[in-house]
């Protein structure tokens, strides 16, 4: 028998509003439950995960979605400041991105991003994107709790 499914903490970080609602929508059709937390530019994201600001409540994040073009630190910043602190490195991290430049793939992952997935710009099809990544990250794999 299969234990239930534990809803996880989601860090999406994405600056346009309509990506974000995009995202929202495809985790409510879910029916999960999984909790759906957003910082909207670099710095915030950084903020959340050390709990600094008005972040000091946030919980563990179990995933980040992480978008590359970001106000004040870029989503290669926060990748690089991720995987280099060991209190962090852990987590699982999704680049979901518009750009699908090689140099950014290639990148992404020499800074042991743990997926690249380019957004589809048809609204259905970047639902079913994030829901897939949603599905992968809550009943395939298997996450670090902490």
């Amino acid at each position: 028998m299969t234990p239930p499914l534990q809803p996880i903490e989601v860090l999406l970080v994405e600056d346009d509003p309509g990506d974000e609602l995009m995202t929202r929508e495809a985790f409510e059709d879910n029916r999960i439950g999984n909790r759906l937390h957003v910082a909207r530019d670099g710095e915030e994201a950084l903020d959340f995960l050390y709990r600094r600001g008005k972040h000091t409540e946030a919980p563990r994040i179990d995933l980040i979605l992480l978008d590359l073009n970001l106000p004040k630190y870029d989503g290669r910043q926060v990748l690089e400041r991720i995987r280099a602190d060991p209190e962090l490195t852990h987590m699982p991290v999704v680049i979901l991105t518009t750009s699908s430049s090689e140099e950014d793939i290639l990148r992404s992952y020499k800074l042991h991003a743990n997926a690249f997935v380019t957004k589809p710009v048809d609204v259905n099809q970047f639902i079913a994107a994030v829901r897939q990544i949603d599905e992968f990250f809550l009943s395939v794999v298997r996450l670090p709790r902490q």
